[in-house]
């Protein structure tokens, strides 16, 4: 990759950008460090290699670690909608790391955006108007993930897979997590990052009562009767 790509390549990370004013023609400056490896800055500090000219630019980004008070911003609003809809915060806010790491400008190559990285269907399923609104971003987001909890029965691990795969790939693979790297992975790390384990799928147990020589007779599956009462029995 050459010093252009990787100029532009640091440029799309709008999570890790911070704006600084500049004049209408800014430059950005590169060079090595002592360890070899390329530094962007809008201010020279050693030997230049090279610099670039951004045209008719009232400001620059510039690299810099996002500050850990970022996820501050968004606790009340995760906090209210994780509350709304019955859904632990950590696991809110877990999503939210790992879809956006608390960048509401980001976006995917798939067209994915905002903080809980919207697809643009769901967004119009949940009349978002801006997808780049922390507002409407996480209360869709957090409405949509209820709406795959429900899907699948309280499954933290399926709602997940869902919420990354879509839940057509949930659905084909049994109703289990699918076997994608990526997917799986997703799910791992919002396990570890949440402040409870996501929930591994348990068999459900159907139990009917049968009337057999006038006495009652209970009858357990794991299919879900088509017809007449039943209870759901929850394996310890």
């Amino acid at each position: 990759m050459n010093h252009r790509q990787i100029l532009i390549s640091v440029l799309a990370v709008l999570g890790l950008w911070s704006t600084t004013a500049a004049p209408a023609a800014a430059q950005i400056y590169s060079w090595r460090d002592a360890n070899g490896h390329l530094v962007l800055s809008d201010r020279p500090t050693g030997p230049v290699e090279r610099t670039y000219r951004v045209q008719n630019a009232e400001e620059i980004r510039t690299t810099r670690p996002a500050p850990a008070s970022r996820t501050v911003l968004y606790d009340d609003l995760i906090l209210e909608h994780a509350h709304l809809n019955d859904i632990p915060a950590d696991l809110v806010r877990a999503v939210v790391q790992v879809e956006s790491a608390f960048n509401p400008y980001a976006r995917s190559p798939k067209g994915a955006m905002g903080l809980m990285q919207l697809m643009p269907a769901t967004a119009r399923q949940f009349g978002v108007r801006n997808p780049y609104n922390p507002i409407e971003n996480v209360r869709a987001g957090v409405a949509y993930f209820r709406q795959l909890l429900d899907r699948y029965e309280n499954n933290d691990q399926l709602a997940l897979a869902a919420y990354n795969a879509g839940p057509g790939a949930v659905d084909k693979h049994g109703q289990s997590v699918p076997p994608y790297r990526e997917t799986r992975d997703y799910v791992a790390r919002i396990s570890k990052m949440s402040s409870r384990p996501v929930t591994a799928r348990l068999k459900v147990i159907y139990k009917t009562t049968e009337i057999v020589d006038g006495r009652a007779v209970p009858r357990y599956s794991d299919s879900k009767p088509t017809s007449g009462p039943y209870e759901v029995v929850t394996p310890h």
